[in-house]
């Protein structure tokens, strides 16, 4: 899990760095899409699946 979760870390900053230089290539997006893999099998997966939960139900709340 030590091994992982380093990982997940690693590619958090490579992704916040990618992003912040404002050019998205494709090995960029691979970032991206394999830090959502390792945090979707991380023990932070219901934490993140449960904030955005409730941030769409409160943005579902707001009426015109």
């Amino acid at each position: 899990m030590v091994i992982s979760l380093s990982v997940v870390v690693l590619l958090l900053v490579l992704a916040c760095v990618l992003v912040r230089s404002g050019a998205l290539k494709f090995s960029h997006a691979l970032v991206c899409v394999l830090l959502g893999f390792l945090l979707a099998s991380s023990s932070m997966a219901a934490t993140i699946h449960d904030g955005l939960a409730a941030t769409a139900n409160a943005l579902s709340g707001l009426g015109p």
